[in-house]
């Protein structure tokens, strides 16, 4: 009788399956559990390299939907500026499972946020999203009412959308002391001022990421029995860390403990899948190709191959054949399930074919709020 190894598909071997190939070349990285058609109702969240998939996924024409809109008469680049569009709903960066659990408590349950507000020049900043209102809101009323409406935007995408695409980007944080409400930045950074009686930092454990990323997808589920929930995580590195760790073993550090939560989950969740961008993007057997000259920011090429790898592996493992729908499958299109708004008009630019490469490849051209770390850097303090 032959043992396993002897049947195994090349793939499954280093020498066939990466030494000897060409690193474009290689394929098959993600087997998908759930088919992803074009009229899948498609929502986003989390850190900034979250961003390049709804781009990729409008470019192809997917059915990616955005529940906060925005007011009508936008222009592209204040769209941007204010983040619309940059998400499925106006949350800003989501960097860490806790943070996506605060919001999905927020959107889906009882639970009400902190009254906590920030200021900086008589402006004031929302704490959990203080990037999306450039120069910050004119009062505390109006900052939570812009708030209102994105859980209820939240609300809506996760009971009206058949997947929902997280990206994990941090294990770090900054949280309040007595709430124990997380921050999505450093109080300070952006606005209000940091206490250290106050806030503090924490760097998530394993067991930590596992409950946090575990009681978020009970809540999806709850809200939807319908859902998938496709895991990535970031391959975007650190720009800063506060663990006392050099920010390159800091970022090895974060993102391993993330890929292993993805992996769990996938593993040990019928409804929950991973796919590989991180690996795609960082593995040596790139030899960096991704990155630009920085060593942080991913190059447009890079984001295109990811997403070229997205939809091969999803025609390999579908063939363009319609999925009997089980329990664990995403629903056909006829699915009892509320219609989704419209969303909001793209640019034309943004509609055909070869236009599923980003415009420009480097961090500034994605809203992130953890780019504000970099402005601290010693060699910025006194330029």
């Amino acid at each position: 009788m032959p043992h396993p190894y002897e049947t195994l598909p090349e793939d499954r071997f280093w020498r066939t399956g990466v030494a000897d190939r060409d690193a474009l070349d290689i394929t098959g990285l993600w087997k998908p559990k759930h088919e992803i058609r074009r009229r899948t109702r498609i929502v986003t969240a989390g850190s900034c390299f979250a961003q390049h998939f709804a781009k990729a996924l409008v470019a192809r024409r997917y059915r990616w939907l955005d529940y906060e809109p925005g007011p009508a008469g936008l222009t592209p680049e204040q769209r941007k500026d204010y983040h619309y569009g940059t998400f499925s709903f106006r949350t800003g960066n989501i960097y860490t499972p806790r943070m996506l659990l605060q919001w999905l408590s927020w959107s889906l349950t009882d639970a009400a946020p902190p009254d906590e507000v920030w200021e900086k020049d008589g402006r004031f900043y929302d704490p959990f999203r203080p990037g999306v209102e450039p120069g910050g809101f004119a009062s505390p009323e109006e900052l939570q009412s812009s708030r209102r409406d994105t859980l209820r935007a939240m609300a809506e995408a996760v009971r009206g959308a058949h997947v929902f695409v997280f990206t994990m980007g941090l294990t770090e944080a900054w949280l309040n002391k007595t709430t124990g409400v997380e921050y999505a930045v450093c109080p300070g950074t952006v606005a209000g001022t940091f206490d250290a009686e106050v806030h503090g930092f924490v760097n998530h454990g394993f067991g930590a990421l596992m409950g946090d990323m575990t009681a978020a997808l009970r809540l999806m589920f709850r809200a939807n029995r319908r859902l998938i929930v496709l895991l990535t995580v970031s391959p975007v590195p650190l720009t800063a860390t506060a663990s006392g760790q050099h920010v390159l073993t800091a970022t090895s550090h974060s993102k391993s403990m993330l890929r292993a939560v993805a992996s769990e989950l996938t593993q040990t969740q019928v409804r929950v899948d991973y796919f590989p961008s991180y690996e795609i993007i960082t593995h040596p057997a790139y030899r960096g190709r991704f990155f630009a000259p920085n060593l942080r920011s991913v190059l447009s090429e890079g984001v295109d191959h990811v997403m070229t790898q997205f939809f091969r592996d999803q025609a390999a493992a579908f063939d363009g054949e319609a999925v009997t729908p089980q329990s664990s499958a995403i629903p056909p299109e006829d699915a009892l399930l509320p219609d989704p708004p419209a969303p909001a008009p793209l640019p034309p630019e943004a509609l055909p074919e070869e236009a599923m490469e980003p415009e420009l490849s480097e961090a500034e051209e994605l809203r992130c709020e953890e780019e504000i770390l970099a402005a601290f850097a010693p060699d910025q303090r006194h330029g």
